[in-house]
């Protein structure tokens, strides 16, 4: 077995997937800790793009050059979401281009796709081409959904969380002064960490993620039900505003035949539908609306995505010191002799988790963490929720005023709507 480098260590550290507030600081500690350790750094642009072409589109790396970075957003090395694990060749071609820039050991920074990435890479490297390349991930993502411990967050999550909430509260104030309802589509490929978090802590109306539904699949019409009903109880108690928070990964969830025109929409490298590419809180408006004017009630919903706004934000005190311990972890990581592993932070200690004990066996990719709605943290946000629950059927009194904001008969309204407190969503 050969190392890439034999003369000098040498450490390259690339960004793939999207932003997240951090990875200057990120980017910024490893350089410090590595210089001050008499290690060569070099910064690689746009992820893994240009080395799969077998192209050097790199930047050394100093200390005077990343010395004030972490307090910025963004990348000052860029990104993509180039996935060389499609094809051997741009596999081989990467490690042959890190092995002509002298690399000995490589940082990714990214998310379950990039660790998947930092995992093929090494393994690779080693079976098929007989070299030792070590190679440690820094877990980033706003989504959350890394398989860290729970109540470890992946870094930029806090950030982002911050600034979504203050979007999400300053519409509940606009929703409040105007009269009317928004809907908040929030960022997250699959988990709903980040809609949970910015409503919990904005005081959103409602919140709806795909972890609470027990099933597989559902259909549009349930999601439709859960905000019509949330409109009507807060008519009912004499408001007519509101703010609902809605996950993106909720779009996965729904049965493919309530998106007919899906198959129009573009795919990322790795498969994953573009979401960008679905105005997925205008089709959730537009069906409530039509659902509320069968029942007989107008109300103006305007609908808002909250996402690209979050990612490149300043990162926050908690972002900037979590991103420098993160940092430094991974260099002393790989300093030490460490490889094939994401650096987590656990209980004030660096602790690195190897790449095969984050892997799904049933996939082989990099494990999703959900939110976990029998957690204290989702049980609490449920609590202040405005939404039909089960004792709204059993008091004939709040069954009737529900009724009538739809005109129906209190019976009708129960075969209507109870079956969402029944099922369990």
């Amino acid at each position: 077995m050969t190392m890439i480098s034999t003369t000098q260590n040498t450490i390259a550290i690339l960004c793939a997937g999207g932003p997240a507030p951090g990875i200057n600081s990120v980017i910024s500690s490893i350089t410090v800790a590595a210089r001050k350790h008499g290690w060569e750094v070099i910064g690689i642009y746009d992820g893994f793009s240009w080395l799969a072409k077998g192209e050097k589109n790199v930047v050394p790396l100093t200390v005077d050059m990343v010395s004030r970075i972490y307090l910025d957003g963004g990348s000052t090395l860029r990104m993509s979401r180039f996935n060389p694990t499609k094809n051997e060749v741009h596999l081989r071609n990467v490690i042959n281009t890190l092995s002509g820039l002298g690399v000995s050991h490589l940082v990714t920074i990214g998310g379950d796709d990039t660790a998947y990435s930092a995992y093929r890479l090494a393994e690779y490297a080693e079976t098929q081409m007989g070299l030792v390349l070590h190679v440690v991930h820094v877990p980033k993502t706003i989504d959350n959904d890394l398989p860290l411990p729970e109540g470890v967050p992946t870094f930029g999550f806090e950030t982002a969380r911050s600034l979504g909430a203050r979007i999400v509260a300053n519409l509940a104030e606009d929703a409040k002064t105007t009269g009317r309802w928004f809907f908040i589509t929030a960022m997250g490929r699959t988990a709903g960490h980040l809609a949970l978090g910015m409503g919990k802590s904005a005081g959103a109306t409602i919140i709806v993620i795909p972890e609470e539904f027990s099933t597989p699949t559902i259909r549009l019409r349930h999601l439709v039900d859960i905000l019509c009903g949330a409109i009507i109880k807060r008519l009912a108690a004499g408001r007519g505003h509101g703010v609902a928070v809605i996950a993106e990964g909720l779009i996965e969830k729904i049965d493919k035949v309530d998106f007919e025109d899906l198959t129009g929409v573009e795919r990322d490298e790795h498969g994953h539908i573009r979401y960008s590419e679905i105005d997925f809180s205008d089709v959730v408006r537009r069906a409530v609306l039509k659902e509320l004017g069968r029942l007989g009630i107008t109300m103006t919903i305007v609908d808002k995505e909250i996402g690209y706004e979050v990612r490149c934000e300043q990162p926050n005190a908690f972002d900037i010191e979590y991103t420098r311990n993160l940092g430094f972890g991974a260099f002393d990581f790989l300093r030490n002799g460490g490889s094939d592993a994401m650096i987590t932070v656990q209980n004030n200690q660096i602790v690195p988790l190897p790449f095969n004990e984050i892997l799904d066996s049933r996939t082989g990719k990099t494990q999703v963490r959900m939110v976990n709605v029998n957690s204290i943290q989702y049980r609490i946000a449920r609590e202040y929720m405005i939404r039909l629950e089960a004792d709204d059927f059993l008091s004939p009194v709040n069954l009737a005023k529900l009724a009538a904001i739809c005109n129906l008969a209190p019976e009708e309204f129960r075969h209507r709507f109870e079956y969402m407190t029944l099922t369990g969503e």
